[in-house]
């Protein structure tokens, strides 16, 4: 007899469990974009994600490359353009169904799928092309969304860029990233 209420209680906790996302505050010199995270699409990447959060490693990190019309990245480096070191690459998990739609975000990478360490793009327009099997192959993994904070990426878009060195569309006014943290 005690099982059912047991049960009920167990679903109830799991549903609860479910509907609470992590969602952390991406704090730029620009304004803040609050992100919601899917832990449950893209698992390991949020867990690397929070664990660099959580680090400390993305403060006072800068977005080093933003082209209009496409996507805003950082997370890798400081403001003078020092690569910031970082873990082992995680393995790929672009293929979770999610989509590399205005306002998500997805981690960056080099040509090797499994090569995603720190750095994460923004999307600032529905970018299709960079889908799990939209050119035959592995895309770029997205595992959060936007819900608070759209007006700053797209005034981010908008900033002037210059290239520095072999780095293309770095802003000429830096933006900061001062802290990535957890907001639940």
């Amino acid at each position: 007899m005690m099982r059912k209420p047991l049960l009920a209680s167990l679903a109830l906790l799991a549903f609860c469990t479910q509907l609470q996302a992590t969602e952390v505050d991406i704090v730029t010199n620009q304004g803040t974009i609050r992100v919601d995270l899917n832990d449950e699409q893209a698992p390991r990447t949020v867990e690397n994600f929070l664990r660099y959060a959580d680090d400390g490693f993305y403060d006072n990190t800068i977005f080093h490359r933003v082209i209009r019309g496409f996507m805003t990245q950082g997370g890798g480096f400081t403001e003078d353009l020092e690569r910031k070191s970082t873990r082992r690459a995680i393995s790929y998990e672009g293929d979770n169904g999610l989509a590399n739609n205005r306002g998500t975000l997805a981690m960056a990478r080099t040509q090797n799928p499994d090569s995603a360490t720190s750095q994460f793009f923004i999307n600032q327009v529905d970018n299709t092309f960079l889908n799990h099997g939209a050119r035959g192959g592995a895309g770029y993994t997205v595992f959060g969304k936007v819900i608070s904070g759209m007006d700053v990426v797209d005034s981010i878009s908008a900033v002037d860029t210059h290239t520095v060195g072999p780095y293309q569309n770095v802003p000429t006014t830096p933006v900061i990233i001062e802290s990535v943290t957890r907001v639940n």
